[in-house]
């Protein structure tokens, strides 16, 4: 089974395919492709075939619905998304709570103060490393928990999507993070 990603014209009765998991005489056998003539020249650069906007556009229509649910609570998305890790591991470093948002600690340390001043997180640093600063949850970020318990079913009554539409886009969307984290992590720094 082939899976084309991207098909780019490149000269006349070739195609070249982003599929970087086909071994090379697949990958040939797609570049020689007859039937993609009818390609057009500008493909590549409409809007319409663009991965990363569709992206885009689906994270902001995520946004859009969950924040008149996180408006009640009196947090943003970016908070909620700090309130999640904090109510299921509990304590973390601020290094910590970067890594699995993907986030550096210049966005990420104003955010932090933005939560403590609300009073739903504590920070303070390890007696072991002063270099280290923990956070953890308040009481009133505690109870802010069960008020957060049904977000995640409203948001998935939106979409219209079986369960298992729900399961697979999930786990692509995972499987595209990593892969494209990783692809970074590769990148020599400018």
């Amino acid at each position: 089974m082939c899976y084309i990603i991207a098909c780019i014209p490149i000269a006349e009765n070739r195609v070249y395919t982003a599929h970087t998991g086909l071994r090379r005489k697949e990958r040939e056998a797609l570049v020689t492709m007859k039937d993609m003539h009818d390609v057009p020249a500008d493909a590549p650069l409409k809007l319409e075939n663009q991965l990363c906007f569709a992206l885009y556009a689906a994270s902001r229509a995520t946004i859009d619905i969950y924040r008149p649910l996180l408006d009640e609570m009196g947090i943003t998305y970016s908070q909620y998304l700090v309130l999640l890790i904090l109510w299921e591991k509990g304590t973390c470093s601020v290094k910590d709570i970067g890594s699995f948002l993907y986030l550096d600690s210049g966005t990420l340390s104003p955010l932090l103060k933005r939560l403590e001043a609300a009073g739903f997180i504590k920070r303070q640093r390890r007696v072991d490393d002063e270099r280290v600063v923990d956070i953890s949850l308040s009481d009133e970020g505690h109870s802010l928990r069960d008020r957060a318990a049904a977000i995640p079913g409203k948001f998935y009554c939106e979409l219209d999507f079986s369960l298992e539409e729900y399961v697979d886009l999930l786990a692509r969307l995972k499987m595209l993070t990593e892969r494209l984290h990783v692809r970074q992590k590769k990148r020599p720094e400018s």
